[in-house]
């Protein structure tokens, strides 16, 4: 069965009775991960699907994206005017809202291999449905289920003149879906590849350009240009900065960075600047951590500690926004280029931007230049900027701009530099500062992709995660292009012997799915000078009181103990390669709070797995949130660990309601009864002026009934309980509280 010719809708509707007249009745409907999906189509099918109980749909995707929806009252309160303002216009999936109600049609299943973290924790749906697949197997996965129908929203634009689409944001596993249509249809399967276009996706190029053929159905209406799903950015705890400077410290400029969205991702990056642009302060705040204390030999070893002069090249599964944060201050800037002769000159140090005839003599000298100039090879080195544009080969000639003929047979030395001479170009061009599968992120992000020129957009080139992800297909390219790469990731467990748990728990459950984790650690382990960082919070908070995240053994592993390799905490670094059990233990050991350290260790002494005589080194048995808070009250002043280093799409009220509400949810955890009993006590008291402005934001600060008045005194004690309102306030609260006793307590007081 051969392609259909493209056809260009505009009804959503017709393209679904298309779709079901082409494939029929069972539709198995593959979608990209996260920011990728056409609502419209998606949704336009699942409401045929409740409609008509004989068609059977199955959606196979992940990271479904969803507004934040309130639970409580309060919560509504706070997220209304956050979704109104954010969200303003971006579609729901209404198979989405019945999913989490349990009400999806029998004729419907949904199947992911990746979670937003924690969301489907009691869907049983989901649980059940979920697939297992590392990132680089999931087209072969989505081929097992069969799927006859893939959707994407794709952006327009125009190459020579020629209609062109881009897959964007999701171009992870564009070349092995078109491999897997053609394959189907060679074999007489009916499958249709649909493009939604939307001119909110910003153009993006690499592999993510495509020709109209490819498609069967572009569908583009008025209605359908929606604004893209925003993901504002996450507030950075103090233990996340903490963790974001040691992992700082072991990138090596003019390696390769990889690094995840979210809260530590962005922690990263601001140590990475403070490290370029401050690095005064940077010194000072490493020997303060005591990563220099501890880890200055690593350091200097695998890492850096001085401003960024040859900068860093991406390569991720995932552009994120703090890649850019990188851009903008001029640390990623590290170019690659698709050849590898090219790039190992580049390697070397002796190809630099600016193009000289004595590299160019020399790289001639090199196959596959050598011994004679073939036309493939002229394109290539015309396209990167080594040989001047307006130069026309044929017939084994060169003509230049002149109009003179040079031979391509480049035996003879002294021509060979007489040619280089007289055609060289003047500087590299075509290079690459990043290569990515996919992206999300905040509607800032999404606006400074689209308002770059091409050629700065180019810089950014998307591909598949059969590229980025591993190193099979070009081996030597991609090793030479990701030099001395650290590899970031986020565990949630850690075993004292180097197992890491970071996708679910031990009772099957899943948190979120393996991605490309497991990629990313198999590719640091095959680079002779990579290596993985496995990012850690040391600690949790579960069912009403802190846990560590370190724990002796774990009834769930995603990353075994024979692929570890650094460890980092907020408390330190773990270097674990080649590490026997009794190091390692010691090592990890030295990186976890303090307040489960003797625990863990009698454990190990129990299993035999480290001397009985071993005790914790006192430089690091004082782990504690109090020693990082300290930490970060020393360099207040110097705007260093701010919570939001990048901004917020949050207002300050809400920044601080937020931290404040999240505070009381455990302080209900930990010490119920207490909480609720200053809440209660707030009714009675003047409510502090200071807290106003959070109150009105709330719509709390003229209660109309005791529902209302019940709830300003809980969002005003969050406030005081938090620390959230300034030192006068304070005062005035504990002013106010002393008046109500007898005298005789504030006599005892004073």
């Amino acid at each position: 069965m051969t392609a259909m010719q493209t056809r260009f809708m505009a009804d959503a509707e017709a393209c679904v009775d298309a779709i079901i007249e082409t494939v029929g009745k069972d539709v198995v409907l593959g979608m990209p991960l996260a920011l990728g999906k056409s609502h419209h189509v998606t949704n336009a099918l699942y409401a045929r699907a409740k409609k008509d109980p004989e068609m059977k749909l199955t959606i196979l995707t992940a990271l479904a994206l969803e507004k934040p929806s309130p639970s409580s009252e309060l919560e509504r309160r706070m997220l209304e005017p956050i979704v109104a303002r954010i969200w303003n216009g971006v579609p729901d999936f209404d198979y989405m809202k019945d999913y989490r109600k349990g009400n999806l049609p029998e004729n419907v299943t949904v199947r992911e291999f990746f979670y937003k973290a924690g969301s489907y924790m009691n869907v049983a749906a989901a649980q059940q449905e979920y697939i297992s697949s590392n990132y680089t197997h999931v087209v072969r996965d989505l081929e097992v289920n069969a799927i006859n129908v893939y959707c994407h929203i794709v952006a327009r634009g125009e190459e020579n003149g020629q209609l062109v689409f881009s897959d964007s944001c999701n171009s992870d596993l564009g070349q092995d879906i078109l491999d897997y249509m053609e394959k189907s249809r060679a074999a007489g399967r009916r499958v249709m590849h649909v493009a939604h276009v939307n001119r909110h996706l910003p153009f993006m190029y690499g592999d993510a350009v495509n020709t109209p053929d490819v498609f069967d159905i572009v569908l583009e209406g008025e209605e359908m240009h929606t604004p893209l799903f925003s993901v504002p950015k996450a507030s950075v705890a103090v233990a996340d900065h903490a963790i974001g400077l040691h992992v700082s410290s072991l990138v090596k400029d003019g390696g390769t960075l990889q690094i995840g969205i979210g809260a530590l991702g962005d922690a990263i990056a601001d140590s990475l600047i403070l490290r370029h642009e401050k690095n005064d302060v940077y010194r000072s705040l490493l020997a303060d951590a005591g990563t220099e204390a501890h880890y200055g030999d690593l350091v200097d070893s695998i890492g850096g500690r001085k401003p960024f002069e040859e900068g860093l090249y991406g390569a991720t599964e995932m552009l994120v926004e703090a890649f850019m944060y990188l851009y903008n201050a001029g640390i990623l800037k590290r170019k690659v280029y698709q050849n590898e002769n090219l790039q190992h000159f580049v390697n070397e140090g002796m190809l630099k931007e600016k193009v000289t005839p004595e590299v160019l003599a020399l790289l001639l000298a090199e196959k596959p230049f050598y011994p004679m100039l073939m036309k493939e090879d002229f394109d290539i080195l015309q396209y990167y900027g080594l040989l001047q544009e307006g130069l026309f080969y044929d017939d084994f000639q060169i003509q230049d701009r002149g109009g003179k003929l040079w031979a391509a047979d480049l035996r003879d030395e002294n021509y060979r530099k007489e040619l280089a001479g007289a055609l060289c170009g003047s500087r590299l061009k075509n290079g690459v500062l990043l290569h990515a599968g996919f992206f999300i992120g905040s509607n800032d992000f999404y606006e400074g992709l689209r308002t770059m020129d091409a050629d700065e957009r180019r810089l950014f080139s998307m591909t598949g995660v059969d590229v980025v992800n591993q190193l099979y297909g070009n081996e030597k390219l991609r090793a030479l292009q990701r030099k001395d790469a650290r590899f970031v990731n986020t565990g949630m467990k850690l075993s004292l012997l180097g197992n890491v748990c970071s996708d679910a728990l031990e009772d099957g459950r899943v948190v979120s799915g393996v991605g490309g984790q497991y990629n990313f650690v198999a590719m640091a382990h095959a680079l002779k000078d990579a290596r993985l960082i496995m990012m850690l919070r040391s600690t949790g908070f579960r069912g009403g009181q802190t846990v560590s995240n370190v724990v002796f053994n774990y009834g769930h592993t995603t990353i075994p103990r024979h692929l570890r390799d650094i460890v980092v905490t907020e408390y330190g670094i773990a270097d674990l390669r080649g590490r026997s059990d009794r190091e390692i233990i010691s090592k990890v050991l030295a990186v976890t709070d303090s307040r489960f350290q003797e625990g863990l260790l009698k454990k190990a002494k129990d299993a035999g797995k480290i001397p009985q005589h071993y005790i914790i080194p006192e430089a690091f048995r004082n782990n504690t949130p109090q020693r990082l808070n300290a930490l970060a009250a020393k360099y207040k002043n110097q705007a260093v660990f701010a919570p939001f280093p990048f901004g917020s799409e949050f207002t300050g009220e809400e920044q601080v309601l937020g931290r404040s509400l999240r505070g009381l949810k455990q302080n209900i955890a930990r010490k119920k009864w207490a909480t609720i009993g200053g809440i209660l006590g707030g009714l009675f008291r003047p409510v502090p002026a200071a807290a106003h402005p959070f109150l009105q934001r709330m719509g709390l600060d003229q209660p109309s009934n005791f529902k209302e008045k019940l709830l300003r005194s809980v969002v005003t004690h969050a406030l005081i309980s938090g620390g959230s309102l300034d030192a006068a306030v304070s005062r005035q609260e504990t002013a106010s509280e002393k008046a109500m006793k007898p005298a005789t307590a504030r006599a005892t007081v004073r």
